[in-house]
């Protein structure tokens, strides 16, 4: 007997299982393979653009994708330096198996979870709520809480070019089971695809024909309990495609599945194949090439800018044409996946089941694309489930406290018709939701509900005294409005024992002082109708005013405040205005 069950051990699932067994519930861990925990079948990387606020939430969160991340470092640089620190986001190169083993080890290690082999295909629902999973072999789990993190794996098909089949990434079995259970549980299906490059043997490049892509010195790590200095211990290369390799997938286009309608899933639009760059970038007489290292003792190379699902022999073929592949060898061939997900409407901010309760979703089956937005899921529905067994107030994050909130509010309100990625420019307060405060932000919640450990907590309150002992001193010394100034740089003087976290924090607080109090006031504008209430079991469609579309969508998603009902699609500023006023009828019926 178990108090959670959390199906799928890819990004997702073992920060939701971590979560759910630090929290001190007794958790069980399925998986399809056990070789296939932690997982990173696509490019061998952690963080990026908007992903890179994730990680570091997740690690605030008291999670562990930024500490395997830093333990597994290749090499690892800081994107957008250019730009404001609203979007600076690091990125790192990881050795892709050294990072299963250090996520595997981590979860062996952990008190109160226990980690299995085996196939749901069934979640039972007793008496309207979660008791437990079946899996292929029959075997029933008692559970009073499930979380479904099944990645890419529902009903998964591998095409490459005339051939495809039934399969998982990476050569992985697919899960066939669940899907059905799924529908018949009440959750619309829809289907998604993604894709992955070929993998080249690194023996087979030509190395100088390409540009050397150095790392950052220093290296800036992940979680913020990292205090060892990280080191770069590999490099990357940049290259081109060119006219040659266009010529050779326009002539192919009649064979490649993106464009014969052998492919029915959606994509991501943010991610596109290479023979879809060169039709829809047809302009363009050359595509960026990444050749990222898969390990430091691995032959493989991850191609990164050429998915595709082309055949075989068309692979090959353009493969060559690039500077410094003349002679590659590939290993692995570039394929394009479809799966089954769930439309993510149907779950609370908690990602919690509107229609099962003790029921839970994280990662690639509500949506999303890519690690660090399953692994940021993945702990917010392993918190929920916890919370959710002691029968307490769900741990909601809102759009103005983090990125996990602004992507939760996207998927469960507006929901997704395409691959969901996270990117700065989905937040509209992301000057307050930098990637350098995310322990700030976020610890001191973690820590109440028993997820962030004491010793990170104190770690947080000491930076928060430094930061205010920094600016105070600067204050005092007449040294602010110098700060102000473009092209300035907080410089603490060596007697000044601070460090650099509390430094960062400091030049940026008084560097943004009237931005960050701007934001600061449209937040508290917002909060308003946030902190508007609806009740959970409104009935809109009696709502007369309100127009039909509005009434169905409200019925269906079922909004916890106003805020929430006006960033549904399908709810206009006039239907917002019906429900004000209902709502203080109905405030005003309760008081009498």
């Amino acid at each position: 007997m178990f108090d959670v069950c959390v199906i799928g051990a890819g990004h997702a699932g073992c920060e939701a299982a971590l979560a759910a067994a630090r929290m001190g519930h007794e958790t069980c861990l399925l998986t399809l393979n056990m070789e296939s925990i932690a997982l990173m079948p696509c490019n061998p990387s952690i963080g990026g653009t908007g992903k890179g606020h994730l990680v570091r939430e997740v690690d605030a969160l008291g999670g562990e994708m930024g500490l395997a991340a830093d333990d597994v470092t290749l090499q690892s640089r800081m994107l957008n330096t250019a730009k404001g620190p609203a979007v600076h986001s690091l990125r790192a190169q990881a050795d892709k198996r050294a990072y299963q083993m250090r996520m595997l080890s981590a979860l062996m290690a952990q008190e109160h979870l226990t980690v299995l082999q085996g196939e749901v295909t069934e979640i039972v629902v007793e008496h309207g709520r979660v008791t437990g999973v079946k899996t292929l072999t029959g075997s029933l789990i008692p559970c009073r809480a499930a979380i479904v993190c099944a990645g890419v794996y529902l009903k998964s098909r591998i095409i490459i070019g005339e051939a495809a089949w039934d399969g998982g990434p990476q050569g992985l079995l697919p899960a066939n089971g669940l899907s059905k259970n799924l529908l018949d549980l009440g959750f619309s299906i829809r289907r998604f695809k993604t894709g992955t490059p070929a993998r080249v043997d690194g023996r087979s490049i030509n190395f100088e024909k390409m540009q050397e892509q150095l790392g950052d010195d220093p290296v800036v790590p992940f979680s913020f309990l990292t205090d060892r200095q990280l080191e770069n211990k590999a490099k990357c290369y940049l290259t081109w495609t060119n006219e040659e390799t266009h010529r050779i997938i326009r002539e192919n286009l009649h064979r490649a599945p993106m464009f014969t309608g052998s492919i029915t899933g959606t994509g991501a639009r943010y991610c596109p194949s290479i023979e879809t760059k060169v039709v829809r970038f047809a302009d363009k007489d050359r595509h960026q090439i990444f050749l990222e290292p898969e390990g430091l003792d691995y032959p493989e190379w991850y191609v990164q800018g050429m998915s595709t699902s082309m055949p075989e022999d068309v692979q090959r073929e353009m493969y060559r044409t690039i500077p410094g592949l003349e002679n590659c060898l590939i290993t692995r061939l570039a394929y394009a996946i479809e799966y089954d997900c769930i439309d993510p409407t149907a779950l609370s901010p908690a990602l919690h089941a509107l229609n099962v309760p003790g029921l839970f979703f994280a990662g690639q089956v509500n949506g999303t694309s890519g690690y660090e937005e399953a692994a940021a899921q993945g702990v917010l529905a392993g918190i929920n489930a916890a919370l959710y067994l002691q029968e307490k107030d769900p741990f909601i994050l809102l759009r103005d406290q983090a990125y996990i909130g602004v992507m939760t509010d996207d998927l469960t309100t507006k929901g997704t018709d395409e691959p969901y990625r996270m990117m700065t420019s989905r937040a509209e307060y992301r000057l307050l939701l930098r990637q350098d405060n995310a322990d700030l932000r976020l610890t001191e919640r973690a820590h109440k509900i028993g997820l962030a450990t004491d010793a990170r907590m104190r770690r947080v309150e000491q930076k928060e005294k430094e930061t205010r002992e920094i600016i105070r001193r600067l204050t005092e010394e007449g040294k602010i409005q110098a700060l102000k100034q473009p092209g300035s740089r907080l410089v603490l003087p060596e007697d000044w024992h601070y460090t650099e976290g509390a430094r960062e924090q400091a030049e940026i607080s008084i560097r943004y002082e009237g931005y960050l109090d701007k934001e600061r006031a449209q937040v508290q504008k917002m909060r308003a109708m946030e902190e508007k209430q609806l009740p959970p079991d409104a009935d809109y469609e009696a709502i007369d005013a309100l127009r039909l579309e509005a009434r169905q969508k409200l019925m269906a998603q079922r909004p916890r405040s106003l805020g929430q009902a006006s960033r549904i699609p399908g709810v206009s500023p006039a239907d917002v205005a019906v429900l004000m006023v209902w709502l203080r009828k109905q405030e005003e019926m309760s008081r009498t």
